[in-house]
């Protein structure tokens, strides 16, 4: 019985693949800033989904994720889905502060403890929810596109060592087009997937232990149109 861990489950694809996960076996450990959404999802799965409330940007997350291995018996699986983003026409420090310190020093404080406890246990997976966002920048959210761009970075790096280390560490980097949630805002969205079909793609990309994933997986022809168009014609819609 395999054990995954996933910050930021308390909504949405987090909590989506939290069921999908234990649906096919495994135990879970949950965790979110808000705990009454973690109790409801514990008690959907008593005794298969454990759970643990904290927030990300604070200074106790790898207590918090040693505390769920500890409930778990180990940990097989470590998903990092926590993000935060939003649009504005000017610079805004409060929003690209929250956006850095989620996306960027939350993501990378226990991402490295998972590779490093994998590292130890001998074999692992680590999966993180990146964005297509990350292929460029961007005027309405530059924090937000960097920070995405530092997680798919940091993931591929991951992978390379984890081949020269002659580890057996699976790193999957999961880049989402537009998905019917909070976190989709702005104007001009289109393709936009339901939670639960984008999260079952998700589910399948990390039970074959993809090293990318487009999702849906139409979006493989935005990313690779994202990519080669020029910059002088990409400013004017970025």
């Amino acid at each position: 019985m395999k054990k995954v861990i996933i910050i930021g489950a308390t909504s949405g694809i987090g909590r989506e693949l939290a069921k999908l996960f234990v649906q096919s076996g495994c135990i879970v450990g949950a965790t979110g800033r808000r705990p009454e959404l973690l109790d409801t999802l514990k008690e959907e799965f008593p005794g298969k989904i454990f759970t643990a409330c904290f927030d990300v940007m604070g200074n106790e997350n790898i207590q918090h994720i040693q505390s769920l291995i500890d409930q778990l018996g180990g940990m097989d699986i470590f998903i990092y889905n926590s993000g935060y983003g939003d649009t504005s026409q000017t610079l805004d420090w409060k929003t690209d502060q929250q956006t850095t310190l989620t996306n960027v020093n939350g993501f990378v404080e226990t991402v490295n403890f998972a590779f490093n406890y994998f590292s130890k246990q001998g074999h692992g997976q680590i999966a993180g929810i990146s964005s297509i966002a990350s292929i460029r920048g961007n005027s309405w959210a530059p924090a937000y596109s960097a920070s995405k761009a530092y997680m798919s970075n940091y993931m591929e790096g991951l992978h390379m060592k984890a081949a020269k280390m002659k580890l057996d560490i699976s790193i999957t980097d999961i880049q989402p087009g537009f998905v019917k949630t909070k976190m989709a805002k702005g104007n001009g969205q289109f393709w936009v997937a339901p939670v639960a079909k984008a999260s079952k793609q998700i589910f399948t990309a990390i039970q074959n232990k993809r090293r990318r994933a487009y999702i849906t997986k139409r979006w493989w022809l935005i990313a690779k149109l994202m990519k080669g168009v020029p910059y002088w014609i990409y400013k004017r819609i970025g």
